[in-house]
């Protein structure tokens, strides 16, 4: 099994942070956490204050062009999908743009827009475009591709990712392609294959490998992708992840999993992460949030909250630098 060494260290605990099924987004120096739950099914931000996005858990969030994108998620008393209408919030931190929330609408509302979902994906190229993927509908489970561009605010429908349809999957941008990988169907956790968009061809393709804890990471589902650079070389990260569901489903805990690997993109390799001995690292765990952070002009990756084995809702932030 190949190795490759990192660093994690504790950033933060406190009560805020305690939830699961939230989003984590950066900017700068800075992260904006929103939604999640603190007991099954209820919501942890609060539903009552005008022009703020309503309560809401498995949403998913991205940043574009200094500005953090939300879609969808469910909340509500019957926690059915949020439908917008195809519209996002929009959070900014700068005062040119207007501190706070905005209402970001399709420029033609008669064109179509993404079917509201939860614990669904979102990436972005950065610059102009978002990618949402995949979750649960109010029944089911979808495999669709859809982006907006920030700037037309036009929704396009791409081609669907290959099968199975999947919640609790995670997705990245890296050198103009999305990397896509997990996933429960339904019945299982989804593993062994790492899913490759062409943004340029519209087109995808799949790099199998073997989910065995030894040759590559063992089959997951809400847990992270993100894409960095790892010692130099061009990479994507996996962390934790949920192995086996809950019979509860979304009101329990299933069977979560300590280990983060690193995929370097151009030989296809995977290396698990390793600490030095006595070195700290975080307790397993899923359904939590997670995003690129930048220290001192160097990428990080920082991991906040989520669920924990026995169904207790985390508190914590940590930051893996390598």
């Amino acid at each position: 099994m190949s190795t490759i060494a990192g660093t994690w260290t504790l950033v933060h605990k406190a009560q805020s942070l305690q939830r699961s099924s939230q989003t984590l987004s950066t900017l700068g120096s800075r992260a904006l956490i929103f939604g999640g739950e603190l007991l099954p099914r209820e919501p942890r931000d609060d539903d009552n204050a005008g022009g703020l996005p309503s309560a809401r858990v498995g949403t998913a969030s991205t940043v574009v062009n200094g500005k953090i994108y939300y879609f969808s998620g469910r909340g509500g008393v019957d926690m059915s999908p949020v439908d917008e209408q195809g519209n996002l919030w929009q959070f900014c931190f700068s005062d040119a743009d207007g501190v706070g929330w905005h209402v970001v609408s399709p420029a033609n509302t008669s064109e179509p827009v993404p079917e509201p979902r939860s614990y669904h994906c979102m990436t972005s190229d950065g610059n102009s475009t978002l990618y949402v993927h995949a979750g649960c509908p109010t029944s089911g489970r979808l495999s669709d591709l859809w982006s907006f561009n920030v700037h037309d605010r036009i929704w396009t429908e791409l081609t669907s990712a290959p099968g199975p349809s999947r919640g609790g999957t995670s997705i990245t941008f890296a050198d103009g392609k999305l990397y896509r990988m997990g996933g429960f169907d339904g019945n299982h956790e989804l593993g062994g294959k790492i899913d490759i968009y062409d943004i340029g061809l519209n087109a995808w393709s799949t790099h199998t490998f073997t989910p065995d804890g030894e040759q590559g990471p063992g089959c997951r589902s809400v847990g992270s992708l993100l894409a960095l650079k790892v010692h130099g070389r061009p990479s994507l990260a996996t962390a934790f992840g949920e192995s086996d569901p809950s019979s509860l489903g979304h009101a329990g805990a299933g069977n979560m999993l300590p280990d983060t690997w690193a995929f370097d993109i151009e030989t296809k390799e995977w290396s698990k992460v390793v600490v030095e001995d006595g070195g700290q690292e975080p307790q397993a765990r899923g359904w939590f949030a997670a995003d690129i952070a930048t220290f001192e002009g160097k990428e990080s990756i920082i991991v906040q909250g989520g669920l924990a084995g026995d169904n207790q809702r985390l508190d914590d932030a940590w930051v893996l630098s390598f």
